[in-house]
């Protein structure tokens, strides 16, 4: 019995040896860098930006992409214009049909001798682990994961499983999406890369919100991939996933089949008829941009940061607030300290504006469990708060903001106005996003942009599109919509039993700081 204890025990210290090997780092030695900007003005990107850009006395130009049709379409077309390199960096890649022409696009792209740089963080890579590793067996392509463990990869639950070694580090993520085309275009935003994103999947579709931009803007945000790319926690794909040198060659031919076969699906129908320019040159606004990025090595450091270390420090810093507040987010967790600051902004003057999900809508209904029980002081403080439903009728301007009509829907969205400037990227107003994971976005200064931006936020408000949560004279919560054209005041929450029963657990488990 000794002796099978003693077994027992030497077993559990291997397992635990590897699953503690996961966790540790090898540097990566190569270094690779984006192009310069002479190489890069040479590309028809570089040069088309290049043009563009001299005939303009601001040093930055942008667009907002809400639709996530046109959103998918300057994606590939960012591909198939690229003509140096790629670098493109994701939270989540998920496994549909825009992620299979996604791929088979960056094939063909390294087939004409683009270099691609692809980085995904680990979590967002489970079960595509295979797929990554033949995509990176081409000469032109590599693929890297961010704070990748050794073991349990092959479905989430084993990842999650795996990852009780190290709690307080593998619950910290890259959230980071990015895209760079030649360094002369790059596209940023809440999108990542999976159906969902942009509109193309039957059950549930998410509204969402990007920036496209060129000038002073895209070698700085070249910089904060390539910090990313050449950081510790950034690994090979090879190094958990073996495969042979031409693997490339077979998945190559099985998403070209694939998409043979399913040519003529609706989705890539109407993709055919979306404009091919990358980026689209004459909708552009001109103004002035400030990249921001948290540290990479942020999800390794012990214990909780200094928020003014984060990119949340950097933005406050680079703001002012007087008159107006606008905050959009898909997690919305404000906290004591954040409700504290809202409530003292809304009572010297400012407007505060709150667009995020309702418990209907959102996927993650114990994020709603922390945001929930600050509504009624937020409201008694005249902060305006408004959540977005899970349909939209048909004939609303829903589909302006990426959602079909009669579709089930949730707010991805994540961006910020200040004043006269808004800050778009991947950062959600919650704890999760200023402490654990890592966060890249742009702060823009232009009026006609923020014009356009105004115009998102006025539909984000329609009563057809989100609930205006009311506060009543008795304390008691209202939520006021239109249906089919006529105006209707809910006293209840609407939601499932469950979806309240989540909120419930969240709010009584105390979890708002990890949120």
């Amino acid at each position: 019995m000794i002796k099978l204890y003693r077994g027992a025990q030497w077993l559990a210290l291997m397992t635990l040896c590897v699953l503690l090997l996961g966790c540790t780092h090898a540097v990566v030695r190569e270094h690779q860098t984006m192009l310069a900007l002479p190489e890069a003005r040479a590309t028809w990107l570089g040069s088309q930006a290049h043009q563009a850009l001299a005939e303009q006395a601001d040093p930055d130009g942008f667009a907002l992409l809400a639709d996530a049709k046109e959103a998918f379409a300057a994606r590939v077309g960012l591909i198939r214009h690229a003509q140096r390199e790629l670098a493109i960096q994701t939270y989540l890649l998920g496994d549909g049909q825009t992620t299979r022409l996604f791929l088979a696009q960056l094939l063909n792209a390294a087939e004409e001798g683009v270099r691609v740089r692809l980085l995904v963080d680990d979590i967002g890579a489970v079960g595509q682990g295979e797929r990554l590793a033949a995509l990176a067996s081409h000469p032109s392509i590599q693929v890297r994961v961010y704070n990748p463990l050794a073991v349990g990869r092959g479905h989430i639950v084993t990842r999650v499983l795996a990852s009780v070694v190290n709690p307080a580090q593998q619950h910290r993520r890259m959230h980071n999406k990015l895209w760079v085309a030649d360094n002369s275009v790059a596209i940023l935003g809440g999108r990542n890369v999976g159906d969902e994103y942009f509109n193309a999947n039957d059950a549930r579709n998410f509204a969402d919100l990007d920036v496209v931009t060129i000038g002073e803007l895209v070698p700085a945000l070249s910089r904060s991939f390539d910090l990313y790319w050449n950081h510790g926690l950034a690994q090979p794909i090879e190094r958990y996933h073996k495969t042979d040198d031409l693997a490339w060659q077979t998945l190559k031919s099985a998403l070209e089949s694939w998409l043979d076969e399913h040519a003529d699906w609706d989705y890539f129908t109407e993709l055919r008829h979306q404009p091919r320019s990358a980026p689209p040159w004459e909708t552009l606004h001109w103004g002035e941009g400030l990249a921001l990025w948290d540290d990479p090595g942020k999800v390794a450091q012990r214990g909780t940061p200094d928020w003014t270390d984060t990119l949340l420090g950097e933005l406050t810093e680079a703001t002012q607030l007087d008159h107006r507040l606008v905050i959009i987010s898909a997690y919305f967790v404000p906290t004591e300290r954040g409700v504290e600051r809202l409530t003292q902004l809304a009572d010297q003057g400012v407007t505060v504006e709150i667009i995020t999900n309702s418990l209907e809508s959102t996927d993650a209904a114990v994020v709603h469990g922390a945001y929930a029980p600050w509504r009624k002081t937020l409201l008694s403080h005249g902060v305006a708060l408004y959540e977005m439903r899970p349909e939209q009728e048909a004939g609303t301007e829903a589909n302006e903001m990426g959602v079909p009509g009669a579709s089930a829907s949730a707010l991805h969205i994540k961006a910020l106005r200040f004043d006269d400037q808004l800050f778009v990227g991947s950062f959600n107003a919650d704890p999760r996003s200023i402490y654990w994971n890592t966060e890249v976005g742009v702060l823009l200064r232009s009026d006609s942009l923020m014009q356009a931006f105004n115009e998102l936020v006025t539909l984000g408000q329609d009563p057809a599109l989100s609930y205006r949560v009311v506060l009543t004279p008795e304390g008691a919560l209202n939520w006021h919509l239109e249906r089919e054209g006529e105006k209707q005041v809910l006293t209840t929450e609407p939601g499932s039993v469950w979806r309240h029963f989540n909120a419930w657990l969240s709010h009584t488990l105390g979890l708002e700081r990890w949120l």
